[in-house]
């Protein structure tokens, strides 16, 4: 029996000739350990771990709107331990997002195409992001 898969990858080119159309690459041919899938990869996720923290914030101004009682609830959660560790969390993942965001503006505006200003950049916001991730974490500990 013919795989039904074969009929969908048949296609027309500009000229009407029939040609085989090629698959869509999957998470499996991506190589994780290349900067540049990795950069793009990690860019997605923050990007969803950044909306989980917007519903975080809106519980915790929703509690706020509700009196004390139940802000003091959601300050001792957001206090625990476990709190601040989801906490730095999603301060890194808004560094790591927000630079990876400025490299983006740069290749869309023509800049750092070339593999190793690629390598540089990918590097670049890997460790800005920690870097700005922690001591934003120790400035707001400091505050605190």
């Amino acid at each position: 029996m013919k795989d039904v898969r074969e009929a969908l990858m048949v296609g027309r080119n500009s000229e009407g000739k029939l040609v085989r159309r090629p698959l869509s690459p999957h998470l499996q041919a991506y190589n994780m350990v290349r900067i540049s899938s990795g950069t793009s990869i990690m860019h997605r996720i923050t990007g969803v771990a950044l909306s989980a923290g917007a519903l975080f914030l809106t519980v915790w101004l929703a509690a706020a709107a509700a009196g004390d009682s139940v802000l003091s609830v959601v300050q001792a959660v957001y206090g625990s331990v476990i709190g601040l560790l989801v906490l730095a969390g999603f301060t890194w993942a808004l560094w790591y997002h927000f630079l990876n965001g400025l490299r983006h503006l740069a290749w869309d505006a023509g800049k750092g195409f070339e593999l190793p200003d690629m390598h540089r950049s990918g590097k670049l916001v890997i460790a800005g992001s920690f870097i700005l991730a922690a001591v934003t974490v120790v400035a707001a500990y400091l505050v605190w």
